[in-house]
């Protein structure tokens, strides 16, 4: 079967989207010290996975988020089964990694796991119903207010969601904490999100450049 152009670009962008929001989820275990602050370093990925998701946003539309949403958080899902029934199995007296490192490493809480898919499932739709909105706004200019505006707004839900359901629900951290990890987690990728905005535009011109030679051709 031969690929459009079109169907290349979706199966890429859904492939770094995928990629990196299982990646987020494998690593968040881990928390790094920031100045005075604790964030975990899961965040790392997501500005990425933003990024990605305006990128589908602009030639895909909100229904090709919505798929890849769905598909990722369905994977997600899947991963973490796998994990799970991965550290049920006994380790060999040989294994290089032993049985209780194995689980202290990917052996995350069920609360964390509710909690970051339904976060990400928040986020994403937030993210592409506020995209498509800036986008008729200002009429299809302006990429950088639509892609850092739906961001501002989506990864605020995402931050507090995840925290408050994975820490302040389940009684591990008091109110004030949650807010300030929450914030402190927000503005973290916020700033990752605003210094990557530069690939959205370098992004649009690889994959504007890459279908409009398609259309030259097949119109020659």
């Amino acid at each position: 079967m031969k690929l459009t152009k079109k169907q290349i670009v979706f199966i890429l962008l859904g492939g770094v989207f995928i990629t990196n929001a299982i990646v987020a989820e494998l690593i968040g275990g881990k928390l790094i010290n920031v100045g005075p602050f604790i964030l975990s370093v899961g965040i790392l990925p997501w500005p990425i996975v933003f990024v990605v998701t305006d990128l589908i946003n602009e030639y895909f539309g909100k229904e090709g988020v919505k798929k890849l949403t769905f598909l990722t958080t369905g994977l997600i899902s899947y991963t973490f089964c796998m994990v799970f029934l991965a550290i049920q199995i006994p380790t060999s007296n040989v294994s290089a990694v032993s049985f209780s490192a194995f689980q202290e490493v990917f052996g995350q809480g069920l609360w964390i796991i509710i909690a970051s898919i339904i976060a990400f499932v928040c986020s994403q739709l937030i993210d592409a119903a506020l995209f498509v909105f800036f986008k008729k706004r200002t009429g299809g200019k302006m990429i950088w207010l639509r892609s850092t505006g739906s961001t501002v707004i989506s990864q605020l839900f995402d931050s507090f969601i995840v925290t408050g359901i994975a820490f302040w629900l389940t009684g591990k951290l008091s109110f004030q904490d949650y807010v300030n990890m929450a914030a402190t987690g927000y503005s973290f990728k916020l700033l990752l999100a605003v210094g990557l905005t530069p690939l959205i535009y370098l992004g649009h011109y690889l994959i504007k450049n890459f279908l409009e030679r398609e259309s030259s051709v097949s119109s020659s």
